[in-house]
């Protein structure tokens, strides 16, 4: 796959910050075969790019960071659809996520619902803008995560609070996960980017080695939690 062939996915570099948004508004940014695809391509990119130092995920639009799953694509297919290796490779993706040896901002533009709060959760540092709704949906449709989306949620805003939020499926503001430790800031949904820029160049100002092996290090005490996944 090459960047130009995207379909899903916008890929841009603009001064050392890699933009990955998940363009199917249409949707609500939620992800079929394909775009999970793109998506470890994009960050495959972004990863062997010395040209940059920080990642941002986001979604296209003011409505949605990502809905999770498409379940249209589900009723339609039975699946998620096609992809290059004719599995559905989320698991990948979020390896991907905290494997990559660079700062990953989530810029949460709306509802960060189901997967779409789980690629949230994985990312190093979350921006919300002020009308982003984040919950869990899963067990609604016979869904779950029962790894990083779960036990990783719990290591961050405590345990009684990350059952809440998945044996409830209740919506929660972007205030609300502020102050639960789930989100790193909120601002208006207009000076959303404008703050993901001012946070990547306070990052891309350090030691990327630094950075690298930072992140790595928090990585490590929850890494075996991949492992909870792979069973479910």
């Amino acid at each position: 796959m090459k960047l130009e062939e995207l379909q899903d996915v916008l890929y841009e570099i603009d001064n050392g910050l890699a933009w990955i948004t998940i363009n199917r508004p249409e949707r609500f940014n939620s992800f079929r075969g394909r775009t999970i695809d793109e998506l470890i391509h994009c960050f495959k990119a972004a990863w062997s790019d010395s040209k940059v130092g920080v990642v941002a995920l986001t979604g296209a639009g003011d409505k949605a960071f990502c809905a999770g799953g498409d379940q249209k694509q589900r009723q339609e297919t039975g699946d998620y659809g096609p992809t290059e290796s004719g599995l559905f490779e989320v698991e990948t993706f979020h390896r991907i996520i905290r494997d990559i040896p660079k700062p990953v901002v989530a810029a949460v533009n709306g509802v960060a619902i189901g997967g779409g709060h789980v690629l949230h959760v994985l990312c190093d540092l979350t921006i919300a803008a002020d009308h982003a709704r984040f919950g869990q949906a899963g067990p609604r449709v016979g869904s779950f995560d029962a790894g990083f989306g779960s036990a990783y949620l719990a290591r961050i805003i405590g345990d009684k609070r990350a059952r809440e939020v998945w044996f409830l499926c209740r919506q929660y503001d972007a205030d609300t996960m502020e102050r639960w430790g789930l989100v790193n800031k909120v601002v208006p949904v207009g000076e959303l980017k404008s703050e993901v820029r001012r946070w990547a160049d306070e990052m891309l100002a350090l030691s990327p080695m630094s950075l690298r092996v930072l992140k790595h290090s928090f990585n490590a005490d929850s890494d075996s939690i991949a492992g909870i996944g792979t069973m479910s």
